[in-house]
C-alpha cells in the first residue's frame, strides 16, 4: 500500500536527508510564526482598551543586537543543513568538479524521457526497458537523465530528489533503496497532453532476486513457431509495429517507442495508464487513443482476429 504522503516516508539516505531538511525548516518557521503571532496577540490584548498612545520605546542596543543575532543564527543554521543535504544528494561524476566532460563509465542507469514514457537502459548489462527501474537493495546507483524531446522531470519521492531531464543537457541523481518494495515515480514537469500519465515504478529487489530478474531480462526473445502466437509474430513484422518498437532477437530494432522484449513481464501499460493483463493489452491495441488520448501510438483499427494474434505473440515476451 503506497504511503499517502511519500515524501514523509523516505526509503533511502537521500530521501531521508530531504525529509529532515524540510522538517527542520518547518519547525523553525513554525517557531518564528508562533513568536510573531504571540507578540501581536499580546499587543492587541494589553493595549486595546487604552485611549492614550502607549509610551514609545526608541530602542535598546541589547535588544537590537538580540533581534539581529537571532535571525543571523537561524540563516546560518539553515545554510549549514542545506549544504549537508547538497553534499548527500549530489550525484555529479568526479570529472564535473574538474570542469571536464563526464564519462558514461560512471553511470549505472540511463533514464530518457519521451512524450510520454521513460526509456530505461542499464549500463553494465545493456538491458533496455520502459517505465520500470529495477534496482538491488542497498546499492547506490548513479542515474543519468536525458530527454528526447521536451523538458521532463524524474521524481521518486521516497527515494530521491526531483531532477529535470533537459534536451541537450545531462543531469544526474542517486537512486538507492533501503528496503525491497515498489516505489512510485512521476514526471514532475508539465510536458504536454499526457503528462499526467507519464508515471514509472522503481522496483527494489533483494540482491538474489535482482540477479534473477537481470538473468531473465538478458534472455533473447524466442519467436514462436505455431498457433496464434506465430501468426502474431509475423503480423508484428508486417505492420508498422517493427518501425517503432524493438524486440531482441528479431528484426525489430527501432527505439521510437518502448522496447517490448519483456513486455508481458511488466506491471503496467502506457506508463501507468492501465495495469498489465492480456485483456488490458488487447484493449490498448484495439484503440490506444481511447485510453491515453494524444499518445504517439495511433489506432490501427485492427480486426478481432489480428488482435487475438498480436496479444498471443506479445504474451510470449516474458
Amino acid at each position: 500500500m503506497p504511503s499517502t504522503f511519500p515524501v514523509f516516508d523516505p526509503a533511502s539516505p537521500q530521501a531521508e536527508s530531504i525529509r529532515d531538511l524540510f522538517v527542520q525548516v518547518l519547525f523553525i518557521s513554525a517557531a518564528i510564526f508562533a513568536i510573531v503571532a504571540g507578540l501581536i496577540c499580546i499587543a492587541l490584548v494589553k493595549f486595546r482598551s487604552q485611549e492614550a498612545v502607549p509610551a514609545q520605546d526608541f530602542g535598546s542596543h541589547r535588544r537590537e543586537i538580540a533581534w539581529i543575532a537571532g535571525p543571523v543564527i537561524i540563516v546560518i543554521w539553515i545554510a549549514a543543513i542545506s549544504i549537508k543535504l547538497v553534499l548527500t544528494v549530489n550525484a555529479l561524476p568526479p570529472q564535473y568538479a574538474k570542469g571536464e566532460a563526464a564519462s558514461d563509465a560512471e553511470v549505472d542507469i540511463f533514464a530518457t524521457g519521451h512524450q510520454w514514457w521513460w526509456e530505461i537502459e542499464y549500463a553494465d548489462s545493456g538491458i533496455v526497458s520502459a517505465n520500470e527501474v529495477h534496482i538491488p537493495v542497498g546499492k547506490k546507483l548513479r542515474v543519468k537523465l536525458q530527454s528526447d524531446d521536451v523538458i521532463h522531470s524524474f521524481w521518486v519521492p521516497q527515494l530521491s530528489r526531483k531532477m529535470d531531464a533537459i534536451p541537450g543537457h545531462e543531469n544526474y541523481i542517486w537512486l538507492e533503496a533501503d528496503t525491497a518494495g515498489v516505489y512510485q515515480g512521476r514526471c514532475a514537469e508539465y510536458c504536454g497532453t499526457q503528462h499526467a500519465w507519464m508515471n514509472f515504478q522503481v522496483i527494489a529487489h533483494n540482491p538474489e532476486d535482482f540477479a534473477a530478474w537481470q538473468k531473465q531480462e538478458e534472455k533473447v526473445a524466442q519467436t514462436p513457431t505455431t498457433g496464434n502466437a506465430a501468426k502474431g509474430a509475423e503480423l508484428f513484422m508486417k505492420l508498422t509495429c517493427s518501425q517503432c518498437h524493438a524486440i531482441s532477437g528479431t528484426d525489430a530494432k527501432e527505439d521510437f517507442a518502448p522496447n517490448l522484449t519483456h513486455l508481458a513481464g511488466r506491471r503496467e501499460i502506457g506508463a501507468g495508464a492501465i495495469t498489465y493483463s492480456p485483456e488490458n493489452l488487447r484493449t490498448w491495441l484495439a484503440n490506444p487513443q481511447a485510453i491515453k488520448p494524444g499518445c504517439k501510438m495511433p489506432n490501427f483499427k485492427l480486426s478481432d482476429e489480428h488482435l487475438d494474434q498480436l496479444v498471443a505473440y506479445l504474451e510470449t515476451l516474458r
